[in-house]
């Protein structure tokens, strides 16, 4: 049997949150990551896809973390490359905030605070 209020939320659903992130797991594609980092104005490389399947990776295994644990965990698996520095040079937009965008992942918790994160 339907049941009528999951029928009106499917309808009155977007595919992103106000912030750009996906509204759904499921929803995410190596292709959408791509389109949406070219809006973002972003040529995904091969050193963003190593990030960006880490996060990913990262999140299958242990769900929901805070950003200060995804970001030390990132910037010790990147330390010989530049740690932080390099991380921000392939996500200027913050490894966490826009990583997690572009990775189809929901926003960790504290992502939207401007002082950490995101550059702006």
């Amino acid at each position: 049997m339907l049941d009528i209020l999951q029928s009106i939320d499917r309808e009155t659903r977007h595919d992103h949150d106000p912030h750009g992130f996906l509204s759904g797991l499921d929803m995410w594609s190596p292709s959408l990551a791509t389109k949406m980092a070219l809006k973002e104005g972003l040529e995904l490389g091969k050193e963003h896809w190593e990030v960006i399947h880490l996060l990913r990776d990262h999140y299958r295994f242990h769900g929901p973390t805070d950003v200060r644990n995804l970001m030390e965990g990132l910037e010790e698996r990147f330390m010989l490359k530049g740690g932080v520095k390099y991380l921000y040079q392939l996500f200027p937009l913050g490894p966490i905030s826009q990583g997690c965008r572009l990775a189809g992942l929901p926003a960790p918790a504290n992502t939207a605070d401007r002082s950490f994160g995101t550059v702006h």
